[in-house]
């Protein structure tokens, strides 16, 4: 290994730590042993909390209030968004200037949607979920795939807008697979 190479491994770490640091903004609680890729935005009108043990990957926007479970793996180029970030109906405005769903005291439409990603969940890469849906426990979406619609425990999900194709795991295999969740990892 060259020297350069080792000395960059030695900041890594703290150069990672910084970057989360720049990347979580307002409104937004993370857990324990959480990963913020580079690139990647975690921000929230009112409240986003992210548990324990989760991947984000590089250049993800997460821009909604929500949960973001345990265990969690969201690829690279992700985005948990609004589905409605402006209110478009404004009457005399701009889409431009419609009033924003950030602005704290804003309660027209799109206010209240969260997105709510359960545990032991993998988002692939360039996903998008949009606010007002649950991606149930075990569940996958697919990469590329909008996610308009809830998806159940277990389900795989792939399209635009997202369909169930799949199932993660056989029925008869989630129980044993719940059991060690809970026993390796306490998720």
């Amino acid at each position: 290994m060259r020297e350069d190479d080792r000395t960059l491994n030695l900041f890594k770490p703290l150069l990672q730590r910084a970057y989360e640091w720049f990347a979580v903004r307002d409104n937004v609680q993370i857990g324990k042993r959480v990963h913020v890729g580079f690139g990647s935005v975690l921000w929230a009108p009112n409240l986003l909390v992210v548990g324990d043990d989760v991947y984000i990957g590089k250049y993800c926007t997460i821009e909604c209030d929500g949960e973001i479970g345990s265990g969690v793996l969201i690829a690279n180029q992700v985005g948990l968004v609004g589905r409605h970030d402006h209110d478009w109906r404004a009457m005399g405005v701009p889409v431009r200037r419609s009033p924003w769903i950030g602005n704290p005291t804003y309660a027209g439409l799109g206010s209240g949607l969260r997105v709510v990603i359960e545990d032991d969940v993998w988002v692939g890469y360039g996903a998008i979920v949009l606010s007002g849906v649950r991606v149930g426990r075990g569940a996958i979406v697919a990469a590329g795939a909008v996610v308009i619609d809830d998806v159940e425990e277990y389900a795989i999900v792939a399209g635009n807008p997202a369909r169930r194709v799949s199932e993660r795991l056989p029925t008869d295999a989630v129980d044993e697979h719940e059991r060690t969740l809970r026993e390796k990892w306490g998720i």
